[in-house]
């Protein structure tokens, strides 16, 4: 049996950043309600930080990307990691 993945959001809650980060959360949860082991959210000491990882491993960071995730993106980056097999339905991309 294969370890379902955690999640973690690090935030900078001195940018107003853990109402975007419960909302990815939130989305992250709902979409992958059986693959998921948990999503955890991360006030950071770092200023500007908007980091999502996968079991530690950075999966997206906003200050490299230069923008944050749009919802779409983060979910299928969350399928390619944990679950490569999940369709994601209609916010899923062609693979032509």
């Amino acid at each position: 049996m294969q370890l379902k993945p955690n999640i973690t959001i690090e935030y900078c809650p001195k940018c107003g950043w853990l109402l975007r980060a419960a909302y990815m959360a939130q989305e992250l949860l709902t979409t992958f309600t059986e693959e998921l082991r948990a999503v955890s959210l991360q006030p950071s000491d770092r200023a500007g930080s908007f980091v999502i990882y996968v079991e530690g491993e950075v999966l997206f960071d906003r200050k490299r990307e230069g923008r944050f995730p749009e919802i779409k993106e983060l979910k299928q980056l969350v399928r390619d990691k944990a679950c490569p097999e999940k369709s994601l339905g209609h916010s899923d991309r062609s693979h032509g």
